[in-house]
């Protein structure tokens, strides 16, 4: 934009046009070069970034270096075909997935059937109503399912319609908020790991409501429902609990990120993390 040469945006100074890149990235001795343009180059800028790649500097997306630094994947700068660059595992990583799977699915149903009694008695001893609790989520696809839970917040704690929990959301039982602490109130989506509609790893399984909502006003947010959703996911390790619609654009970013590059590796990653996030009781 002519109108902008010498000009600054916020503190950052507009050194040139493309026409004078090269020059640019010779003078002040570059030595990478960020792209930052997602949708559509044109012939002459493209040449010019090219010759500056002949020239030795290293060139990069910024939607790379983004993921390269934070780990998650900028929703808002993506080019419309940035889907096209996800590939699903192999088959074989996908069996060995479902396998652990099935061996977490039969150790957790062992424990929460050891467990049950205790956690049972206690969450109706401090209020009325069922031990445990079922809401419908989207899967894989957008096809929705049932999901269980110990029943951690009080009766008719929605009766007001779908809501985010909130920071000492007064909702929440005193039982409630210990087992959301250590994410016993998760432990009877073993059942849906075992059926298959869930993974151990993966994006959290939202309501109807709010992705109807969210995919409103978030770009790509539906893309989540690509893969089968999971207990724990790189969002739940790496970010906080959300209850505004920023928080969720955040989390997509690290589910997109996690779809993207899905692998058995980061999945122990993830695992190692919610293991720490359940022992220094940081659920939610």
């Amino acid at each position: 934009d002519a109108d902008k040469q010498g000009d600054s945006i916020g503190d950052v100074r507009v050194m040139g046009d493309g026409a004078a890149l090269p020059d640019l990235v010779r003078i002040n001795d570059i030595d990478l070069l960020v792209v930052a343009i997602t949708r559509g180059i044109s012939p002459a800028l493209f040449q010019n970034i090219l010759a500056c790649q002949q020239a030795g500097v290293g060139v990069i997306s910024m939607s790379s270096l983004y993921e390269r630094t934070l780990e998650r994947t900028p929703v808002h700068h993506l080019p419309e075909q940035w889907f096209m660059e996800f590939e699903p595992p192999d088959v074989l990583t996908q069996i060995v997935k479902r396998i652990i799977d099935l061996a977490f699915a039969i150790v957790a149903g062992i424990g929460l059937a050891v467990l049950l009694p205790f956690l049972a008695l206690a969450i109706r001893l401090e209020s009325p109503g069922g031990v445990f609790y079922r809401q419908e989520r989207l899967g894989r696809n957008g096809k929705p399912f049932w999901v269980y839970k110990l029943r951690s917040m009080v009766p008719d704690a929605e009766k007001g319609g779908a809501q985010w929990a909130q920071e000492n959301d007064p909702r929440i039982t005193r039982v409630g908020r210990f087992l959301r602490k250590t994410r016993l109130d998760e432990l009877p989506q073993v059942w849906n790991v075992l059926r298959g509609g869930m993974s151990l790893i993966g994006p959290r399984p939202e309501r109807p409501e709010f992705v109807a909502q969210l995919q409103e006003q978030i770009p790509y947010y539906r893309s989540r429902l690509s893969v089968r959703p999971g207990l724990t996911g790189w969002a739940q390790v790496r970010y906080r609990y959300g209850n505004s619609v920023e928080d969720a654009r955040m989390k997509l970013e690290y589910d997109l990120y996690y779809i993207k590059h899905q692998s058995l590796l980061l999945d122990l990653s993830i695992l190692f993390r919610t293991v720490g996030v359940v022992l220094k009781m940081a659920g939610t």
